[in-house]
């Protein structure tokens, strides 16, 4: 037995399970990175490839509520995206004052 073994007691991998985990591990380090920005636009796009990356991993475990989620959010962080992109994602004044003074 290798020192992995008692670890990872399912090793060896197939490269196909070692892509798909990379996949898996990739999306959730883009969402997570994506909470943390600032600029929208880039925070829409750290979610949309995110989503997309464990969008294929559900699909690949084969898990339905999983890849119904992802998709939904996926396709909403695109649209968002797009938003921003064409200049049709605007905040009103007043919106921008309560993000700014939330106790008003």
């Amino acid at each position: 037995m290798g020192p992995l073994s008692s670890f990872l007691p399912s090793l060896p991998w197939t490269t196909l399970e070692i892509i798909m985990n990379v996949v898996a591990a990739l999306g959730a380090i883009m969402i997570t990175y994506g909470v943390f920005l600032e600029a929208e636009r880039r925070q829409d796009a750290a979610f949309t490839v995110g989503a997309g990356c464990l969008l294929v991993y559900a699909l690949w475990v084969g898990n339905t509520i999983f890849s119904i989620a992802m998709a939904g959010f996926m396709v909403a962080s695109f649209i968002e995206l797009i938003e921003i992109m064409l200049g049709r994602h605007l905040h009103s004044a007043e919106l921008v004052e309560k993000y700014k003074h939330p106790e008003n």
